[in-house]
């Protein structure tokens, strides 16, 4: 059965709202079921036959250079169906995101948020505390999903609040405490912080630590500039800040004026995931490792990671994870271990991860697939694979999930970190063809 091309997504997306409705106000609308069916499995299981052979022209390709490797697994089935060049682990790039959010979602839970607020600190000293919202923005955007907090209705609450105690005039400190250790990784690239490749990690910044919203250049000092922000959205609101805003950490018990609330873990994940966030993911890295009791620093992170992934039943033996968003070269993962999260979030056993999937890229159609898929036997894939991305020089990686002809979900993971740097282009459309032939499989 042929696969209908993107356009009829549309047109099938189009009839189907218009249903009932052409007979005016007369017509009876339908509706679908209360609760759908589950997708079962009609046909065959693919076999490790089956896909060793349909697979086999995209693992010779030249342009994946050599180390490649591919791990499928029959998640329906509960099986390996086939893999190939997995004996080491590969530099993931962004894949590594899923072990991050996994593991956020596992020991956060997907209705968790994030508050950051304004504390007293008596004497007419207010304090900005950060309580690590990865997605903090200076004012509301019509464009955002999720709907962000802002510091402009953190001002405005706060304003309103001193008014009340007939206070106009404060200092103000701010509070980035929550994190720990250095706020950026030692083994990224020389040029990651300065050119704005990555921020420096804090609990306490705006727009990502942004100098200004869209732009790639990052704040030395994440925490300071936003109460730099902070302290101009107060003078707006009518509370005069006097002199600079300083490092200063929040009285215990400290009376609360205003808070504000980040969207929730899980759509925190799903915009991590859609978008490849890296300064997301490394927030999120720093919530896992206070989360499991072992710190807010990219140390605690990483243990609280491996160990959440250990507790899913998930072999991290032979991983080595330095950062949350795979920015560095020297994290190596095992292509079982992603697929392996991918596994678990589609389990029956494990319904609080699955934001996991429904914030993963749709090949042709969303996040970082929109623009692959779109030619030759990859196009066969479009609206068929939800995957992660992952993307350095010389470094491709793909890990998501597919359903097959038969009905089959399948688990996948497929990347090469030996790609020849003019090969680039060739390398990553293999990886799509992969894919694509995976959810068109009838093996």
């Amino acid at each position: 059965m042929a696969r209908p091309p993107r356009a009829a997504f549309v047109t099938l997306l189009a009839s189907a709202l218009c249903l009932g409705l052409a007979g005016g106000a007369n017509a009876v609308p339908t509706s679908a079921p209360a609760v759908l069916a589950p997708a079962v499995p009609e046909g065959a299981a693919p076999t490790t036959v089956g896909v060793q052979k349909a697979l086999a022209g995209v693992l010779a390709d030249a342009a994946l250079g050599k180390h490649r490797g591919v791990y499928v697994y029959d998640v329906d089935h509960d099986k390996v169906v086939f893999s190939a060049g997995t004996a080491l682990p590969y530099t993931p790039a962004s894949t590594l995101k899923l072990l991050t959010t996994v593991s956020a979602l596992s020991t956060l839970g997907a209705e968790h948020r994030f508050t950051t607020k304004v504390v007293s600190a008596g004497n007419g000293s207010i304090v900005l505390v950060g309580g690590g919202d990865p997605l903090l923005a200076a004012k509301p955007s019509l464009r955002d999903y999720p709907t962000r907090a802002t510091l402009a209705a953190l001002a405005a609450s706060t304003a309103k609040s001193l008014k009340a105690q007939g206070v106009t005039s404060v200092t103000l400190g701010y509070d980035a405490s929550l994190f720990t250790g250095p706020a950026g990784n030692a083994k990224w690239e020389a040029n990651y912080l300065p050119e704005g490749i990555a921020a420096r990690t804090s609990a306490l910044w705006v727009d990502e630590g942004r100098i200004a919203r869209g732009m790639a250049k990052r704040s030395d000092s994440p925490a300071q500039a936003a109460a730099g922000v902070f302290a101009k959205l107060l003078a707006t609101s009518g509370i005069k800040v006097a002199g600079a805003g300083k490092p200063k950490v929040a009285p215990a018990g400290a009376q609360e004026l205003a808070k504000v609330q980040s969207p929730t873990v899980g759509q925190i994940v799903e915009y991590v995931n859609l978008h490849s966030d890296n300064d997301g993911a490394e927030v999120l890295l720093r919530h896992v490792g206070l989360a499991t009791k072992h710190g807010g620093s990219y140390v605690g992170g990483v243990a609280g990671v491996e160990e959440t992934l250990t507790k899913l039943g998930l072999d991290v033996g032979k991983a080595q994870i330095y950062d949350g968003s795979g920015l560095t070269r020297t994290n190596k993962v095992p292509l079982d271990l992603l697929a392996g999260a991918i596994r678990m979030a589609a389990s029956k056993d494990h319904p609080e991860l699955r934001h996991l999937l429904t914030g993963l890229p749709i090949a042709g159609f969303s996040g970082s697939l929109e623009e692959r898929f779109g030619a030759g036997t990859a196009g066969a894939g479009t609206g068929m694979v939800r995957a992660k991305t992952g993307t350095l020089t010389g470094v491709h990686s793909l890990a998501g999930m597919v359903r097959t002809r038969s009905g089959t979900l399948l688990a996948f993971a497929v990347a090469s970190d030996s790609v020849p740097v003019p090969k680039t282009l060739d390398a990553r459309a293999a990886l799509d063809r992969a894919a694509a032939i995976l959810a068109n499989c009838g093996c």
